[in-house]
């Protein structure tokens, strides 16, 4: 027993055996711990939170989930020199190490937030997204990469190093790169306007200048368009974001105006009908909506009535189907009431 006693009284590099063995016995209880948190309670509560429907309860196990065993090692180190006289070389170097390996594993955890900002922003339109989910992504790894370089200039700033001049020139070379990319940064930040603003998004209809198609595509440098001739049309993001854009797929309805020229040859009391079987015409459509017709103007050879209805649809082919129907019962009304629709004649008169 004297002998055990001596032995644990030993010294040893400054420390007894038994101050030694108190330190080891302190690194495995912590790192006891840490698998007991790791394993036993992030693992159930996991399996636990599978049945829920709160998504918030998976992101926290996720960000649990991404400390890993190196951490919890250097902590457990840090833990066990409590107990013992370690030289100042050793106190830095595991001061450091604990720095670096922290930092890594809080950026990583911080990207699970960003991951699931990202997932929910980008899921928040419901039917359909503004921007491809390239785009996201990309915004995405934009926040991360800067994460990084935050995270990297303040270990550095830790160790004991002045940034200053890291900084100046990282912010020189950033506007070099910025200046031969400007024209790619431009069309990236313009998809990112698109995604922010939501002009339009994929299935739409649009106007861009004399160009129009169905929006097929918004990717990170630009968008494709299908044009009702077949082929893709492709605009630069940054262009589409400069000109005037005109959606209409975001119409609820559409406001029909034409003209309707009768024979200066129709009698008065088939002029008053010429209203009344027009609007019948167009109430006989499901999704049309009768406005007004009224006697407008005597044409150099015929009698005009204009004529107004509002088609309860965006769709452009329910426009033409309806408007197709609606021609054809208004001349059948008209072939009924013998009223003649006039065409362009012109009268020469021959005096003796």
């Amino acid at each position: 027993m004297a002998n055990f006693t001596q032995l644990l009284q030993t010294p040893i590099g400054g420390n007894t055996v038994q101050e030694y063995t108190i330190a080891l016995i302190a690194f495995v209880i912590s790192l006891f711990i840490f698998w007991v948190f790791k394993v036993l309670i992030i693992n159930r509560l996991k399996k636990l939170f599978e049945h829920t429907k709160n998504d918030v309860d998976d992101l926290i196990i996720a960000v649990a989930g991404k400390f890993g065993w190196p951490l919890y090692s250097i902590f457990a180190l840090w833990v066990s020199f409590f107990f013992i006289a370690v030289p100042p070389v050793a106190t830095q170097a595991v001061t450091i190490a604990a720095l670096i390996i922290g930092t890594y594993y809080l950026v990583l955890a911080a990207n699970e937030f960003i991951n699931y900002g990202i997932k929910k922003w980008g899921a928040r339109d419901g039917e359909g997204d503004v921007v491809d989910d390239t785009s996201i992504s990309i915004l995405g790894l934009f926040l991360k990469a800067a994460l990084w370089i935050i995270a990297i200039l303040l270990v550095i700033s830790n160790l004991g190093y002045n940034i200053s001049t890291l900084i100046a020139g990282l912010g020189i070379g950033g506007l070099a790169i910025a200046f031969a990319l400007q024209k790619i940064f431009e069309d990236i930040f313009a998809s990112f306007s698109i995604y922010f603003d939501k002009p339009f998004q994929t299935g739409d209809y649009i106007v861009v200048g004399e160009d129009s198609g169905i929006v097929k595509h918004i990717g990170i440098k630009s968008t494709r368009l299908q044009t009702l001739q077949g082929e893709e049309l492709i605009i630069s993001n940054h262009e589409l974001t400069n000109v005037r854009v005109h959606n209409y797929k975001r119409m609820e309805e559409r406001r029909v105006v034409f003209n309707l020229g009768v024979t200066y040859e129709t009698k008065n009391a088939k002029l008053k009908k010429v209203p009344s079987l027009v609007e019948k015409a167009i109430k006989s459509e499901k999704k049309a909506t009768f406005d007004r017709c009224h006697f407008k103007s005597f044409g150099n050879f015929s009698l005009n009535f204009e004529v107004v209805y509002r088609v309860n649809s965006s769709d452009y082919a329910d426009y033409m189907d309806m408007n197709h129907d609606i021609n054809l019962k208004i001349k059948e009304f008209f072939e009924k009431e013998k009223i003649d629709m006039a065409y362009p004649t012109q009268t020469v008169i021959v005096q003796k």
